[in-house]
């Protein structure tokens, strides 16, 4: 028996529904309320010590990081492999695995908490403010989080993620033309699973085209992955029109600012090779 601990939009929870959904695998759920600091209960730090969803429990066997719940899949359901046979490719799916994990994650987050969930903060009391704070173990995510209530687009952090996402876009425009139609080659793998959330959450903040604007391979990629069943069983379909809106409306409000730190961020020298 799976079960899956998770919160209907998290980003990497979405991936692993993407990977089950793809492989056919019958799952349970259980909601995690990010909003209410169910991640940080006595019971749920047994099962996820880190304080994040998703978790998977396999039988009794946790397995947390979304990237290594998404290989954990693949290996012990190996019908409809998500990993590519071929060693040289799937060093390649890695490092889109390995780009998520280490910059597109706090890039997204850094996005959509200025976008969206900064607003609500802005209703708490500063008690209430301090409690959210202080539940936030890691002191680096902690400083993260201070800077982008405190400062918004115009945080450091915000500021580094515009540029996490001009580097993975430019990336997979070069990736996809040198050999599509997917990231790594003729068909679908876990490094598109790991990039369709990421994505999504910018599109559906009406901050895509930012990004996209010339890189027609991408726009195509992105077109292709709107039609995957999967993508849109575990995605699209979980979220309701309110959902939509409420992404929509809030990234929408920061689209002048976030274009305008792009631009920024595009004529600051780069580091030649």
């Amino acid at each position: 028996m799976l079960k899956v601990y998770s919160y209907f939009n998290s980003i990497c929870t979405q991936k692993v529904f993407i990977t089950l959904a793809e492989k056919g695998i019958d799952y349970a759920t259980q909601n995690v309320d990010l909003f209410r600091n169910e991640q940080f209960s006595p019971e749920y730090l047994k099962i996820n010590p880190k304080g994040v969803v998703p978790a998977l429990d396999h039988d009794g066997r946790i397995v947390i990081e979304s990237t290594l719940i998404c290989e954990y899949l693949d290996d012990c359901f190996p019908a409809r492999r998500l990993m590519p046979e071929d060693p040289y490719r799937r060093a390649r799916a890695r490092l889109w695995s390995k780009a998520v994990d280490e910059t597109l994650f706090e890039a997204t987050r850094e996005l959509s908490f200025s976008a969206m969930f900064r607003e609500r903060m802005k209703g708490m009391t500063e008690e209430q403010r301090q409690g959210r704070y202080r539940n936030v173990g890691d002191l680096i995510k902690r400083a993260r989080l201070i800077s982008t209530y405190e400062e918004g687009v115009d945080s450091p952090y915000v500021s580094q993620g515009i540029g996490a996402f001009e580097i993975a876009f430019d990336k997979m425009e070069k990736d996809l033309k040198a050999g599509g139609p997917w990231l790594v080659g003729p068909q679908l793998t876990l490094a598109d699973i790991n990039m369709m959330p990421f994505v999504a959450r910018i599109a559906y903040l009406d901050l895509l085209d930012v990004w996209i604007e010339g890189r027609p391979a991408v726009r195509e990629w992105w077109g292709r992955v709107q039609t995957v069943p999967s993508f849109v069983a575990s995605i699209p379909e979980k979220l309701s029109s309110e959902d939509f809106a409420a992404m929509k409306n809030s990234g929408t409000r920061l689209r002048e600012r976030v274009a305008e730190r792009l631009d920024e961020y595009r004529r600051m020298p780069k580091a030649q090779a």
